[in-house]
């Protein structure tokens, strides 16, 4: 295989203002993994930029092992991104069906005609057959490929094979000398010699066709223009060239996007801890930020823009900007890009979209079960203002600020801090108790003001004195700026907790 880069140039327009149509092809074989919506999104967001059309088409041919479910899972975390469909399942269209096991008949047909032409053949060899032929290349260390041994059968021998009922597959007859090139619109022109390229199999023994012919028949006869799949098809791509130039037809513009990577470098996968759409929602990041952070996996608009809103990347989105290298999916990133967005929303919006997380059950990470439902909105968007800034997800604010809400929690750290004993932690608690039991007015500025003297007056240093009162009121060492925590806390809880704290050094 050989390539050239020629520098490509995106092309927006299309022979006779033909608007740009796009698809979007999953295999149901599995629960999609967060990052298998990035070529989604990179098909609609083309799309949307330049009046195209998005189909969504489901290529469910693998029946043993399509999952149940897989589908309504696959069109939820797409309503959950915020990516409509044009035309799909459950939307319809003017070239459906769009789910391929309802198509068959179509596929058998273009099968026919490429027999007819010579481009294809039936092949009877059994299963046992190919896997004896299989071990003996392992055993000659051969590269694994069919023998083309059916291709070369006389009409008699195959007349004779179809009299005897045998099954049969169908087979593209590649050509055996020369080369094949094919153009990638990110990689440039590709040159393979066809003699390394397998007659693949085009059509099963129970008339299920694979994907290199399921997908140009529907390609073709949905007038699709522009292609953009995983970098892991660029091997079969002189095949798919072949096969679409067998049955007349000119093949829609192909973009191999780069495969989305772990920080390891392996392929992204559900065995190799990808998470899903659904697990993401359920620890509370947002769709807007998981939107935002799936388009930079593989694309960027320059070397340093990291943050776009939905409008911003459907006016910059390029395909020529696509990489041809691998993209990583990098939690650690995808958790600080969630906390920023985060920080952006308004404490209404964040109060609004944080209480579902917060009275969920305390099984699915909420708040204890012991709390009482429904949650004072006032108090608690009180509350969330002190932790804004240090949210990373909505799922996260249920134990951050927990202690707000009940004082039977157990200590998270010591209540004796360095350089202090028994008898020094109490009298810190005792003075403190006394003065808070009458101050007033009970404010943020005004506990620091007095609280901050008394620490002076005792002649402890800060870690001392406000580490004391700061485990004692929270069972934390590290909260929000402790006289805001009191202000909302309020006199009466941080005079219980404070007493708790002094049983406890009984």
């Amino acid at each position: 295989m050989t390539q050239t880069d020629h520098g490509i140039k995106e092309q927006h327009g299309l022979d006779g203002g033909q608007k740009p149509r796009l698809r979007f092809a999953p295999s149901p074989t599995g629960l999609m993994h967060i990052g298998g919506y990035r070529t989604a999104l990179f098909d609609w967001l083309y799309a949307r930029q330049t009046g195209g059309t998005f189909v969504l088409r489901i290529e469910d041919t693998d029946t043993l092992r399509t999952v149940e479910g897989a589908v309504e899972f696959l069109l939820e975390g797409m309503r959950w991104l915020g990516m409509d469909i044009d035309e799909g399942p459950g939307v319809g269209g003017a070239y459906g069906p769009y789910i391929q096991t309802q198509r068959q008949e179509l596929y058998q047909q273009y099968a026919q005609q490429l027999i007819e032409a010579g481009h294809a053949y039936r092949c009877y060899c059994t299963p046992e057959r190919l896997e004896s032929m299989r071990r003996e290349q392992q055993v000659q260390k051969l590269p694994p490929r069919y023998d083309r041994r059916c291709r070369y059968l006389s009409d008699e021998e195959r007349a004779a094979n179809e009299a005897a009922g045998l099954r049969s597959t169908v087979r593209f007859a590649m050509p055996l000398e020369g080369e094949t090139t094919v153009r990638d619109e990110l990689h440039g022109d590709i040159t393979f010699r066809n003699a390394d390229i397998d007659d693949a199999i085009l059509l099963k023994s129970n008339g299920i066709p694979t994907y290199h012919l399921a997908h140009a028949v529907d390609d073709h006869l949905m007038k699709i223009t522009h292609m953009i799949r995983a970098e892991e098809w660029i091997s079969s791509f002189p095949l798919h060239s072949r096969v679409w130039q067998a049955l007349g037809w000119e093949m829609p513009l192909v973009y191999h996007a780069p495969d989305v990577l772990g920080k390891d470098r392996r392929k992204l996968s559900k065995r190799h801890g990808a998470a899903s759409w659904q697990e993401l929602r359920q620890q509370g990041f947002l769709p807007e930020a998981v939107f935002n952070f799936l388009a930079l996996i593989g694309w960027s608009y320059d070397d340093k823009t990291e943050f776009f809103t939905r409008e911003e990347l459907i006016r910059l989105f390029s395909l020529e900007r696509i990489s041809v290298s691998g993209a990583i999916y990098d939690e650690e990133k995808l958790a600080w890009m969630n906390g920023v967005y985060i920080r952006k929303l308004s404490l209404e919006e964040l109060t609004r979209r944080t209480l579902p997380y917060m009275e969920r059950s305390e099984a699915e990470g909420g708040l204890s079960d012991a709390i009482h439902r429904p949650l004072d909105v006032a108090y608690t968007q009180r509350v969330l203002n002190l932790e804004h800034e240090r949210l990373r997800t909505l799922g996260e604010a249920a134990h951050a600020v927990s202690y707000f809400y009940r004082e039977d929690w157990e200590y998270e750290t010591p209540l004796i801090q360095k350089g202090m004993d028994q008898e020094s932690t109490r009298n810190v608690l005792l003075r403190s108790r006394d003065l808070l039991a009458g101050l007033a007015p009970w404010d943020s500025t005004h506990l620091e003001e007095q609280l901050r003297a008394l620490m002076m007056e005792l002649v402890l240093k800060p870690a001392q004195f406000l580490g004391t009162l700061r485990v004692a009121v929270s069972g934390r060492k590290a909260t929000p700026p402790l006289f805001q925590m009191l202000e909302v806390l309020g006199r009466q809880n941080t005079l219980s907790r404070i007493d708790r704290a002094l049983n406890g050094l009984v």
